[in-house]
Formats: structure tokens, sequence, C-alpha cells
């Protein structure tokens, strides 16, 4: 894959992915620092652990600052009256653009982040591979549940951390046989559609919720 078809790819994952971060900041009702770090970090954080775990050091962000800046100005962009007064007066406009714009970055970021560990390491693992993409997908996403103060989404929302891990999976094959371009392409189609198909079909793993309930019924029972 050509490095200009790689930027487009990069911008549009930290477009999305700012957009996000912000997002969840204003619905917090942070000031507009507050707002501007969650966008930051929500793109680059990501990235910026990918880079740890594979000795790229300083991470690509604080080499070329152009991804911040994206961040920071798409978070911006965020903050203006009348784009917040969209967002949330019409709570639906809210709900679908939190769903496109981490999906999309979900998307986009899992698969650079096995293109950058295919570029990096000259021994590739699929283990490797699938757990930077991975890691790559959803770090700035913790990142920025934890400082809004919420749960993780990979740890309670449907199908994420797992369209992830398929999409790796689908990208490394189609790399293997048809290319760089046909496997970040296809990886990164294959978890956006996932997690569409997720929030309208209410797909989920299993959770204790069940063991719970019968936990509570029991102690209603014995007394």
């Amino acid at each position: 894959m050509s490095s200009t078809i790689l930027l487009i790819f990069e911008l549009i994952g930290t477009v999305a992915f700012a957009a996000s971060g912000a997002i969840t900041a204003l619905s917090k009702k942070m000031d507009i620092f507050g707002v501007a770090t969650l966008g930051v970090v929500t793109a680059v954080g990501g990235g910026v652990i990918r880079d740890l775990i594979l000795g790229n050091t300083p991470p690509a962000t604080f080499q070329n600052p152009l991804y911040a800046l994206v961040a920071i100005a798409v978070s911006l962009i965020m903050f203006i009256p009348a784009v917040r007064r969209v967002l949330f007066h019409k709570p639906k406009v809210y709900e679908i653009s939190m769903l496109i714009m981490d999906s999309l970055g979900l998307g986009i970021f899992t698969v650079v982040g096995i293109q950058v560990a295919y570029t990096a390491e000259a021994q590739h693992n699929a283990f490797l591979l699938l757990f930077v993409g991975m890691i790559t997908g959803v770090g700035g996403g913790v990142i920025r549940d934890l400082l809004a103060g919420n749960t993780p989404f990979i740890l309670v929302k449907h199908f994420y951390a797992c369209a992830s891990l398929i999409g790796a999976v689908v990208c490394i094959l189609l790399w293997q046989f048809l290319g760089s371009f046909a496997g970040m392409a296809g990886g990164t189609v294959v978890i956006i559609v996932l997690r569409l198909l997720a929030a309208h079909y209410h797909w989920s793993l299993p959770t204790s919720q069940m063991e719970e309930t019968v936990s509570e019924q029991k102690k209603k029972e014995d007394k």
C-alpha cells in the first residue's frame, strides 16, 4: 500500500476517533480543554500503545504532530454551539454519530496497527499481528472511557473487541493472498459491518447478568 493511501486511512481514522472522544466529553459536560483532551487521546492513544509494544520510540504521534493537530481541530469543531445543538437536541443523531465514528475508527486503526506491525517486525507471527491490531483499534477508546468515568466499551458493549479481532483475522488472511491493500480494506469493512449489525440486532456476548438474577431469586426464596 502506498504511503499516500495509508496517510488517508490514518487521517480518516483520526477524525472519526477524535469526534467520538469529543462527543463523549460533551456528553459529560466537560469544558473545551476536556473535550480536546478526550478527542486527542481517543485518536492517538491506541497508536501510542502500539508503538510502545513494538519498540517504536518515541511513538509516531510525537514524531509527527499532524494527527494530534487534526484531532484537536475536530474536537474544537465538535465544541461549536451549533454542532452541539444538533448532537444533543436530537438523541438519535447522537447515537448514530457515536456508532458510525466509533465503528469507522475501530476498523481503520485495527488494520493500521497490523500494517505497522508488518513494517516494524522482520519476523511476524499471527499472535503479534492480532494483538497489535486489536490494541491499536481499542486502546484509544479504553483511555477515553476511563477518563470519562465510563466502563470501557470493550467490556460491556455489544461485539466491540470481537469485531476488531475478527476483522484483524480477515486482514491478515487477505494480506497473505491478495496483498496489503485488499487486506486493510477487507478488514476495515468487516469490522464496520459487524459493529453496525451488532448495534442493529443487539448482538452481545454472554454476561454475568443471568447468574446474578438467579442468585437474587434464590435469596428471595430463602427469605
